[in-house]
């Protein structure tokens, strides 16, 4: 399409670099709660969550096609455009994460695309068949955290209330561990899968790939750089997470992090993008209304959701942007 062939390059280092930003601020996903608990240390608990993290992302492709087809058609954008949609989400969750905001990931790699396709082509370059599916997951998943986590928590609550916790805690800091793991494992199945969705993209789209068939080099280093991220850890995005919006016990945390994990897996089977920072903060907060509504410090609570109302439009924004620069900075580069 009349574009250098370094542009490729430059698309797959902001991929991975957009990657790290998710393990970054995603990190509270996986390891806030257990963290917070005090069942594993900081270090132990990210160490755990990064490796998991990879694992996971060798579990299904599913969400990568969705996302390299369903929001813009490959061959109807440019590589630059989709430099422009990582430079969009970069900026939001690294702005995010320095202000200690869980945000979705998900919703700014969405919102960066759609950006800078806007940007490429107009409204009518947006494949809206293929976005109706992940807009309603966007709504869905969320909902689903709230109302499972409070069922789950109170059939815990029902049977186990004559146990005392001096017996019930020891229990639960066990059952934490694997609850943990297996929720650093859906997120590196759900949140990989979005960048190697998008290399993929942009190696279709410059023809240096026939289909959306995603290589094994690229599962490899959306990995790497999904576990290296959550190993920095976002550590004021755990505080809010963990610690300001609900004061957890071990018996709280496991139930958030199966729900949630439960979710995020069931999701990425099925090859839909959900966001894991919208489905565990809501899991905490089903979590924390079974024991009773003012368990849940809402006035946190309600400052998060302002920020995953504004990270589609945040992150578009900044892409549509990013887009005008790169457009004009590849053409005097002799693009």
């Amino acid at each position: 399409m009349g574009e250098p062939g370094w542009v490729i390059i430059l698309v797959v280092v902001l991929a991975v670099l957009f990657d790290f930003t998710n393990g970054w601020n995603d990190a509270a996903n996986a390891i806030a709660t257990v963290v917070s608990t005090r069942v594993l240390t900081p270090l132990q608990a990210v160490l755990l969550a990064a490796a998991l993290n990879v694992a996971g992302a060798f579990y299904s492709t599913a969400v990568a096609k969705t996302i390299g087809k369903g929001i813009v058609d490959p061959t109807l954008v440019t590589q630059t455009t989709i430099a422009a949609a990582l430079v969009g989400g970069i900026f939001w969750n690294g702005w995010m994460s320095l202000i200690g905001m869980p945000v979705s990931a998900s919703h700014a790699l969405i919102g960066g695309l759609m950006g800078a396709a806007v940007a490429h082509g107009g409204v009518g370059i947006l494949n809206f068949t293929g976005l109706k599916p992940i807009f309603a997951a966007m709504l869905i998943s969320p909902a689903l955290g709230l109302v499972i986590g409070l069922l789950f928590m109170s059939g815990l609550s029902w049977g186990f209330f004559r146990a005392s916790p001096a017996k019930a805690n020891p229990l639960f800091r066990k059952l934490q561990v694997v609850s943990v793991s297996f929720m650093a494992f859906s997120h590196g199945t759900g949140d990989a899968q979005k960048v190697m969705g998008v290399i993929t993209l942009a190696l279709v789209s410059g023809g240096y790939l026939g289909t959306m068939e995603v290589p094994w080099w690229v599962i490899l280093i959306a990995a790497l750089a999904m576990g290296l991220g959550t190993a920095v850890g976002g550590w004021k995005v755990v505080k809010t997470l963990g610690l300001k919006m609900l004061k957890l016990q071990p018996v709280h945390g496991f139930a958030a992090e199966t729900t949630a994990g439960m979710i995020i897996i069931g999701a990425a089977t099925l090859g839909v993008p959900v966001s894991t920072t919208h489905t565990i903060t809501t899991s905490i907060m089903g979590v924390g209304a079974a024991q009773r509504l003012s368990a849940v410090r809402w006035g946190v609570s309600m400052k998060i959701m302002y920020a995953w109302i504004l990270t589609l439009p945040g992150a578009g924004v900044a892409a549509y942007i990013a887009y005008q620069a790169l457009h004009v900075g590849i053409a005097w580069a002799g693009g």
